[in-house]
């Protein structure tokens, strides 16, 4: 029998990795920005034309390389980042597997100018559908840049998949963002057909992200912070009026990696319960750090889906921070009521003097008459208005044989007893002259809760306190 199975060409077989590696221009620009930070880069500069398709040109100031280097590190499987096997195991650096620089050069045409600080001069190299076709030695500043030009030249079924300029360059922003975010110590600018998108000079986090995302978030960042034996969580959240349909300020970064996670996803969505309405996702800039033993990156060509070694406990420490973060800034939600503005004041804060009791006394009135007359009976009634006895029994019925009973929601066994009886309620019951119980409880030593015929009263007992000493004083 023949032999059927054959060694692909080298050529063929760097194509068919590049479609793992490169799906769009976006993946080209994301490899070659993490190569730069891990060569210990302070200024990046990308540059796009025709939403990527056309050019993209990233220059930065890292380290560089020799000329024996940079005429490597297009081979396959040729990285400085490992060693043994062993190091997949701690590993602190963006890219390892040495597949990015043989994955563009199979799919574009491509220069590369690098130089080192101890070297005078630097190193060009030409190639083309994965070949050198020119290197040479050439005058450049220290650091590396990167030009890729025609992509998927040599491909045109995977060229005619790629989408419309504005689709393509809204996806190299994505990754613009989340690189720099991570980095804010890192200057990053960005120019798209020769018009300067972003310029990002170096500042905080909290800088970084205004600076992307502009000065009208600087008022909605909460600050998350958590700090454990074994992990540590940092970031910010949103407050929940800019929760949205769509998903765009969400940013997870796992030891200064981006990733992708349903399940922290969830744990940030369930944090907000109460807060936002269901089919909305909150936005959020957490960045977390975890020994490296504890993750495993080397699941996905992207490197943005990774496995934790304790997901269950990340879980619950993530929720439990961004619950404590929105409680702290008291956006968690509370028991409020539709009250007077005015009562937000405090009594004695009340601006003007208080004025003194205005009482009306009808002159004709006379105790000793036994049956007065209907015109003195209504004025009376008028001139001697009853005042409320309802406000000094909000606070009775309030002992501690009560207040113990309530003790947040975990409490069980309290009913509410209704009165069958219409003649011993106590509408009826007081008029009757009978004994009335007040069945109210006192909650949080805050709020006083009395059932009512139509269900349970809830009352803020200092507020109620504020309005009926304002309402005595403007009798």
């Amino acid at each position: 029998m023949a032999q059927i199975i054959k060694r692909l060409e080298a050529h063929v077989a760097n194509q068919i990795a590049a479609g793992e590696v490169v799906q769009r221009p976006a993946s080209i620009v994301k490899e070659l920005m993490e190569n730069a930070v891990d060569a210990g880069a302070t200024d990046i500069s990308l540059h796009i034309k025709e939403g990527g398709k056309l050019m993209i040109q990233l220059l930065d100031n890292g380290q560089g390389m020799s000329e024996a280097d940079a005429l490597l590190c297009f081979e396959r499987h040729a990285t400085s980042k490992l060693s043994s096997a062993q190091d997949l195991f701690n590993i602190s650096t963006k890219g390892f597997r040495g597949e990015a620089l043989a994955s563009i050069a199979a799919i574009a045409q491509l220069v590369m100018k690098t130089k080192t600080a101890d070297s005078e001069l630097g190193t060009e190299v030409h190639m083309a559908g994965g070949t050198i076709s020119k290197h040479s030695e050439v005058v450049c500043a220290q650091g590396t840049s990167f030009t890729i030009n025609n992509l998927f030249y040599n491909i045109p079924a995977r060229r005619n998949f790629l989408k419309s300029k504005q689709i393509e360059q809204r996806h190299i922003t994505d990754e613009f963002h989340r690189l720099a975010l991570v980095h804010p110590d890192i200057a990053f600018s960005f120019y798209a057909d020769e018009s300067p998108l972003f310029i990002l000079k170096p500042a905080t986090f909290s800088q970084r992200i205004v600076q992307i995302f502009g000065k009208k978030i600087q008022d909605k960042l909460v600050p998350v912070s958590e700090e454990t034996p074994h992990m540590n969580i940092k970031g910010f959240i949103l407050k929940p009026e800019l929760a949205k349909k769509t998903k765009g300020t969400q940013f997870f970064f796992v030891n200064n990696r981006f990733i992708k996670s349903s399940s922290l996803h969830f744990a940030v969505v369930n944090a907000f319960e109460g807060l936002i309405p269901k089919g909305v996702h909150p936005g959020y800039f957490i960045q977390i750090t975890l020994p490296a033993a504890q993750i495993d990156i080397n699941i996905h060509p992207t490197k943005t889906e990774i496995k934790f070694e304790d997901e269950h406990t990340l879980f619950a420490i993530l929720r439990s921070a961004i619950k404590h973060a929105l409680g702290q800034y008291q956006i968690a939600p509370v028991l409020d009521f539709d009250r007077d503005p005015s009562l937000d004041q405090t009594y004695g804060d009340t601006k003007g003097s208080s004025q003194a009791p205005q009482i009306a006394v009808d002159a004709s009135f006379n105790p000793f008459e036994t049956d007065p007359s209907p015109s003195s009976k209504s004025n009376a009634y008028h001139s001697h208005k009853k005042p409320s006895p309802s406000w000094e029994a909000l606070y009775s019925g309030t002992a501690a044989s009560h207040s113990d009973l309530i003790e947040g929601s975990a409490q069980e066994g309290i009913s509410i007893s209704y009165e069958n009886d219409w003649e011993q309620s106590a509408l009826f019951a007081e008029a009757a002259g009978l004994e009335t119980q007040t069945n109210c409880f006192q909650l949080h030593k805050k709020y006083i809760v009395t059932p009512t015929k139509s269900g349970v009263l809830v009352i803020h007992q200092s507020r109620a306190h504020q309005r009926v000493s304002v309402s005595y004083t403007h009798l």
